[in-house]
């Protein structure tokens, strides 16, 4: 298990490849990257990730923990990025390893439910009209509602 909160940038490919090295006994590896995005009805500048790393160490490390239990994952690791980043820059992600497919999927849902609604970071965008901050979605709520 691992978790990563920082500021620099990261290589989506390098990390999941070595992510896979260490696949003793996994039939199935489920990689997830989200890349921060801007829509042409409505454009950002750049997406500003406040946190305390500390405490966002320690809440995703909890995570992790839980959704190895409970999904039987062999390994899991967390990369999420903070401060400001621009369209098109990976913001988070999230691998998962496992026995089957189902698991290493699953898990993989899991956590990116948690981090979605319950990480401790807070989002503004930086938008032709100014900076606005970015509240949850209800839909977010709602997939993390189906692992309660």
């Amino acid at each position: 298990m691992a978790v990563s909160i920082q500021t620099e940038p990261f290589d989506p490919g390098a990390e999941t490849n070595a992510f896979l090295l260490a696949n003793a006994g996994a039939g199935a590896a489920v990689t997830f990257t989200g890349l921060v995005r801007s829509q042409p009805e409505d454009p950002i500048g750049a997406l500003i990730l406040e946190c305390y790393p500390e405490l966002a160490i320690n809440q995703v490390t909890a995570m992790i923990e839980q959704a190895v239990v409970r999904f039987g994952l062999i390994r899991a690791k967390v990369i999420h990025r903070y401060g400001t980043l621009r369209p098109g820059e990976p913001i988070v992600q999230v691998m998962a390893l496992a026995p089957h497919r189902e698991a290493a999927f699953q898990g993989a849902e899991f956590l990116m439910d948690y981090l979605k609604t319950d990480a401790p970071f807070w989002k503004q965008e930086e938008t032709p009209d100014g900076t606005r901050w970015v509240d949850a979605k209800s839909q977010d709520d709602a997939a993390k509602a189906r692992w309660e």
